[in-house]
């Protein structure tokens, strides 16, 4: 019987485990061979994930003692709310793990952790083309992004009627739960 998977942060010994991880996602983005990132971005990124001043962070799956999968994520500030925002920059699994719910095992630790931090928005952006993985994952990965914006839309009260200059108030945007 497998061993479940274990949705974790990071760890300095993960290393060599992370590095063919990292790798593969940017090789998808065409950044291999002449086009690949300097190892300088690659040891910076590994680094900030260690550095409590930094708000990089990263979570990788593993099962049977191997890494199946990483996601990085990162808190920032926003000229429209207090609480931070939080952008699901990279995410990626093994070829073999795809389509056994590792992607949105790696998704839900990040909404856990953004929702810890008092984050109100978690968002990411996705490759136009991206065509590895099967349909039932990035469905989940729409799905359950517009779910959670639009749980938290829904709790905002809306607002009807004119601004003192006359303009339409703007009712908030809402969306349904089927995407």
């Amino acid at each position: 019987m497998p061993s479940p998977i274990v949705i974790r942060p990071v760890a300095r010994q993960d290393f060599e485990q992370w590095l063919p991880l990292w790798d593969g996602y940017n090789a998808f983005y065409g950044r291999s061979g002449e086009t690949a990132l300097p190892g300088e971005i690659t040891q910076m990124t590994w680094s900030r994930f260690f550095d409590a001043y930094e708000p990089v962070h990263a979570l990788v799956a593993e099962g049977e003692g191997q890494l199946l999968g990483l996601v990085h994520y990162l808190f920032h500030r926003s000229t429209t709310a207090i609480a931070p925002n939080c952008y699901l920059q990279d995410l990626f699994t093994t070829q073999a793990s795809r389509g056994k719910g590792i992607g949105r095992a790696l998704i839900e630790g990040v909404y856990e952790r953004a929702q810890a931090a008092g984050s109100g928005r978690v968002y990411w952006l996705t490759h136009e083309n991206q065509s590895h993985g099967d349909e039932a994952l990035r469905q989940g990965r729409r799905t359950l992004r517009l779910r959670r914006l639009s749980q938290a839309l829904l709790r905002q009260p809306a607002e009807s009627g004119s601004n003192e200059n006359g303009t339409p108030k703007r009712a908030p945007f809402a969306l349904n739960s089927n995407g």
